[in-house]
């Protein structure tokens, strides 16, 4: 087989390894480290279609094919936690694109680069902390006596709410510490496309009369469509990913009923009831929706913004 230069396909890889050899050896550790720590254990997914047992090993098990999935899926616990699991991710989604976008257009008009400067780092902070220390601080602002939060509704209203322990504000707490922490670097994105604004078109604007609040709507806004487009849609691959390091850090008993998602039933039976057989068809559940999912996101990504990996 031969290139349109008249190369075979074998010295076309020869010349391309001598100008790029030293970044090709460069990706043999991550790419052995990749193999070794996500494809390898992919063996064990054999568990689902066995009544595992720790004492007879894998290959000792008992062979039942899909029964564990029946017995997952009639699982009281499994309607509930995707249900919950497919709320949870899909207003974090929208909030995710909807607030960092509003956030980087205001920032963007700021004239002041010092106090933009700021900003930037105050709202980034968040993002660097762990799950397990923003539970503690979520905790200690919602605390039913001494957060500030209810400090405050009981001086307006004379009534306090327990929001950790409420099935009906658990999910809201959720959801706001979920954009509280990750908006502010999700603007990275939106700020670099906001960079890419062309000037002229701005100035265009002002100089037919168009006020700040029409120049953001007709002229910056669109600029950055495609970029909204983009990340809405690879977006999409995650509804089935509400955030385990969050909710098992601020799920209880008492909200299980609006709080328990997949991941933590993946958890509750894998680790906590150690029915390894379950947890595993339960992931593997979650893990093949994704998967669909992101291929429709790619898609749609190339459909309509031109993104494509190759």
């Amino acid at each position: 087989m031969t290139t349109g230069a008249g190369l075979t396909a074998w010295q076309r890889f020869r010349k391309t390894f001598k100008r790029d050899g030293a970044l090709h050896v460069m990706l043999l550790l991550p790419l052995l480290l990749l193999i070794l720590y996500h494809y390898v254990p992919m063996a064990g997914i054999i568990i689902g279609f066995k009544n595992y047992k720790g004492t007879k090993g894998i290959f000792g098990s008992t062979w039942v094919g899909f029964e564990n999935f029946q017995t997952l899926f009639q699982t009281s616990g499994f309607a509930r936690a995707l249900r919950n699991t497919v709320i949870i991710a899909v207003w974090k989604i929208v909030l995710q694109i909807a607030v960092p976008v509003s956030f980087s257009l205001l920032l963007n008009e700021m004239n002041s680069q010092g106090t933009k400067r700021v900003i930037q780092s105050i709202i980034y902070l968040p993002h660097f902390i762990s799950w397990v220390i923003m539970a503690s601080i979520v905790g200690t602002i919602l605390s039913p006596a001494t957060g500030v939060v209810n400090v405050l509704l009981e001086k307006i209203t004379g009534n306090t709410i327990f929001f950790l322990g409420n099935n009906t504000w658990f999910r809201p707490v959720l959801i706001i510490s979920s954009i509280w922490k990750n908006f502010g670097y999700s603007t990275i994105v939106y700020l670099a496309a906001l960079a890419g604004v062309d000037p002229s078109l701005l100035e265009v604007a002002e100089i037919d009369g168009a006020g700040y609040w029409k120049r953001m709507l007709h002229v910056t806004l669109p600029s950055i469509v495609p970029t909204i487009i983009l990340m809405s849609t690879l977006s999409i691959g995650n509804i089935l990913n509400a955030g385990f390091d969050q909710v098992y850090n601020l799920l209880n008993s008492a909200v299980m009923e609006t709080g328990d998602i997949l991941d933590t039933m993946v958890y509750r039976y894998g680790i906590t009831n150690s029915n390894y057989s379950i947890s595993t068809v339960a992931s593997l559940f979650k893990s093949s929706i994704s998967m669909i999912l992101m291929i429709i996101s790619y898609r749609l990504a190339f459909r309509f913004s031109g993104y494509r990996l190759f």
